[in-house]
């Protein structure tokens, strides 16, 4: 298993306000020879200005703005690759892995992205909580972001059939 680190786009823009940060990055974990998962972060800072607070009695230079982070979760496979770039064996592959039945060493794929995207969500969230005044932290573990995701994906499903 490989995992690699990629720094998609970044882009900064000063404006009056503050400035305005947008960083695109795509982490990888390569699972097999025909199956990746990628985790997409987009962060946007936006009104970023530098101040000097008062922190504990202490002046510190701190960043001060408003932060969007969105995360999408990619489940990539290579089944060109794998069935020799045979148009009717990636067809049926395919389709049988959708509909008819998923194999073993796939199946626990898309549990395991989904659980690395909610660890990284929780740890960006304490990170950023972390320095806030004592009385407005607010920790948040790996299992709430679970739960809300699976309730997220419920209301969704729920919605789609109803449609």
């Amino acid at each position: 298993m490989r995992s690699t680190k990629e720094e998609k786009r970044t882009e900064e823009l000063v404006q009056e306000g503050g400035r305005k940060t947008f960083v695109e990055l795509r982490p990888r974990k390569q699972k097999s020879t025909f199956m990746t998962l990628m985790i997409k972060l987009r962060i946007t800072l936006d009104n970023l200005m530098e101040l000097v607070a008062d922190v504990h009695g202490e002046k510190k230079k701190v960043q001060q703005g408003s932060v969007h982070i969105a995360f999408d979760s990619w489940l990539l496979s290579d089944y060109e690759f794998r069935w020799g770039m045979k148009p009717w064996a990636y067809f049926l592959k395919g389709l049988i892995n959708k509909y008819v039945y998923t194999f073993p060493l796939e199946a626990g794929y898309p549990g395991e992205l989904s659980g690395d995207t909610a660890f990284i969500y929780a740890k960006i969230k304490t990170f950023l909580n972390s320095y806030r005044d004592d009385q407005e932290k607010a920790r948040i573990s790996e299992r709430e972001v679970m739960d809300y995701a699976s309730k997220d994906i419920e209301a969704a499903e729920k919605e789609e059939i109803s449609s």
